[in-house]
C-alpha cells in the first residue's frame, strides 16, 4: 500500500493516553499526533527516537498527523500503526502474494464468526475449496534477536485462538498470519514469558491443524508491503 504522501520525520518527545504522542517537527515546533495502537509498544518508541508521520491533510481532524513508523537506534523501521498490518495483508491477498492462500479469489473482511462472537480479519472463499479463516496479528516486539507475540497478555488474542481451533474442527481452513512490522525481526515465536496461556493455546492450535505463517513487511517513507516469508519457531 502507498501512503497518500511521503511520510515526514519528527523526533519523539513522549507517548501518553495510549492514543497520543508529542513530537518535534523538523522546523522545531512541537505538536500532538495520533497513535493508532492500543498495545504496550515495547521498544517501539523511546524519547529521542526518529518517528515518521503521515499527514491526513484534513483540517477537521483534531490531530492532523498520525505516527506511522519508529526508526530506532539500530536503524530498524517499526510500523506502530496497527491498522497497517491488515491493510498490507489484504493487498497481499488480492495480489496473490501470500502463496499458501493464493488460490482464493473472494476476500471478505471483518466477518462475524465463532462461539465467542468475534470477527475474523479475512474470510476467503473459492469454489471447490474449503472456506479459509485468516486472523492477522502485527508483530513489533524484538528481544534477544527474536520477534515475539504477544508483547503483553492478550485475552482477546486467546479468544481468537480458541475460535480458530473451533473453525478447524468444522472442516474449514484456519490460519494465523503474523504480519511482522519490524525490519529487524527475522524469526517469530510465541512469548511464553509474557502470556503463557496464549502460548499454550498456540500449541493446541498447531496440534488441531491451524496453519501459522509469518510474513515480513518491506517499508519506506512512501509505501509498505508484505513481501517475504519469515521463520515461525514452533516450539512454545
Amino acid at each position: 500500500m502507498q501512503f497518500d504522501s511521503a511520510l515526514q520525520a519528527a523526533t519523539l518527545v513522549r507517548r501518553y493516553k495510549r492514543f497520543l504522542a508529542d513530537v518535534i517537527l523538523a522546523d522545531g515546533s512541537e505538536i500532538t499526533v495520533h497513535v493508532a495502537n492500543t498495545g504496550a509498544m515495547t521498544h517501539c518508541g523511546e524519547p529521542g527516537d526518529t518517528v515518521w508521520l503521515s499527514d491526513s491533510n484534513n483540517s477537521k481532524r483534531k490531530y492532523r498527523y498520525s505516527w506511522e513508523y519508529t526508526q530506532n537506534a539500530a536503524g530498524d523501521l517499526i510500523c506502530v500503526n496497527t491498522q497497517r498490518a491488515n491493510q498490507v495483508v489484504k493487498e497481499g491477498l488480492i495480489k496473490q502474494q501470500i502463496a499458501p492462500l493464493s488460490s482464493y479469489q473472494q476476500i471478505t473482511s471483518e466477518v462475524k464468526y465463532g462461539s465467542e462472537n468475534s470477527r475474523i480479519d479475512f474470510l476467503l472463499r473459492q469454489p471447490a475449496l474449503p472456506d479459509c479463516y485468516v486472523e492477522v496479528k502485527s508483530v513489533t516486539l524484538l528481544e534477544q534477536g527474536l520477534g515475539w507475540f504477544p508483547d503483553t497478555q492478550t485475552v482477546r488474542g486467546q479468544k481468537h485462538l480458541r475460535e480458530l481451533i473451533e473453525v478447524k474442527q468444522t472442516g474449514a481452513r484456519a490460519v494465523l498470519l503474523f504480519a511482522v512490522m519490524h525490519s529487524g525481526i527475522k524469526q517469530v515465536r510465541a512469548a511464553k514469558h509474557l502470556d503463557p496461556i496464549y502460548t499454550e493455546l498456540i500449541g493446541q492450535a498447531v496440534a488441531s491443524g491451524v496453519e501459522i505463517y509469518a510474513y515480513g513487511a518491506a517499508m519506506d517513507i512512501e509505501q509498505i508491503s508484505l513481501e517475504y516469508v519469515l521463520s515461525w519457531i514452533n516450539n512454545p
